[in-house]
């Protein structure tokens, strides 16, 4: 038990030795209190916020947003990777495409979706959904393309269909970089999200901490930051369970130092 307790303050030391330094300078006045609150002010407001049901009902409103376009980018980029890494035509078709359009920041074509979608939940779920689809794709392509050929013809020797060879050898093969471009995308769907509920939105914690910010009201402004701080984390966690008890063959290779 002992061993397990060090263990993990020697992987999180990081984390409480930034908040040390946080409280330091909010406590010393080497920055602004209004810029910085301290610890016990921003945590004051997040119980404010949860026992006003403030906090939950736009994290509520975040989170679906976030889900539903992170869903959307699961389904078509894994979909779309594996049909470029089987198919020259495919791959022919939309490399080029992934290729010039990967370091063109998405965000920027915001205005675009809300003059074609609104101001409404679809623009924002579409913004997260073309943000996160690049990278999920690009990676299933070349977790796809990655699998060693041995496996394949070992298989094709023992009789296996092309359809179990795509089930057995070579999804399984592939599945570490998938879920290394789902851990990815994750927080890039949290990241659009916030940032396209601060403009033209009255829900969701983009606008819940723009708000705040707005009225100077700096210790609520953080306790939303925090929020979503929590709220990827424990996401990512998630993530991590699921990856290591579904691809338990390589448990904890491609998360380092995850359970």
């Amino acid at each position: 038990m002992a061993d397990a307790v060090l263990r993990s303050l020697a992987r999180w030391y990081s984390v409480p030795l930034v908040l040390a330094v946080w409280e330091l300078l909010a406590r010393t006045g080497a920055v602004s209190r209004r810029l910085m609150p301290s610890l016990v002010e921003i945590a004051l407001a997040v119980w404010d916020a949860i026992a006003s049901g403030d906090l939950l009902f736009h994290a509520g409103i975040s989170l679906g947003r976030a889900f539903a376009g992170y869903a959307l980018a699961i389904i078509f980029g894994i979909l779309l990777g594996v049909a470029m890494a089987r198919s020259r035509a495919f791959d022919a078709l939309f490399e080029p495409i992934f290729s010039f359009g990967y370091p063109v920041p998405k965000i920027a074509l915001y205005p675009i979706f809300i003059f074609v979608f609104g101001f409404g939940n679809l623009s924002k779920v579409m913004m997260i959904f073309l943000e996160c689809l690049y990278p999920i794709t690009v990676n299933a392509f070349y977790g796809m393309r990655g699998i060693d050929r041995v496996h394949v013809w070992a298989a094709h020797n023992m009789g296996a269909s092309e359809r179990q060879i795509f089930w057995r050898v070579l999804l399984p093969g592939a599945a570490p970089a998938i879920f290394a471009g789902l851990r990815i995308a994750l927080p890039i769907s949290l990241i659009v999200v916030i940032i396209t509920e601060m403009i033209g939105e009255s829900r969701g914690l983009g606008y819940f901490i723009s708000y705040a910010s707005a009225s100077f009201e700096y210790s609520t402004a953080f306790a939303g930051v925090a929020a979503v701080a929590v709220i990827g984390f424990t996401l990512d966690r998630a993530l991590v369970w699921l990856r290591n008890r579904l691809i338990f063959w390589e448990r904890g290779a491609a998360f380092i130092g995850a359970a």
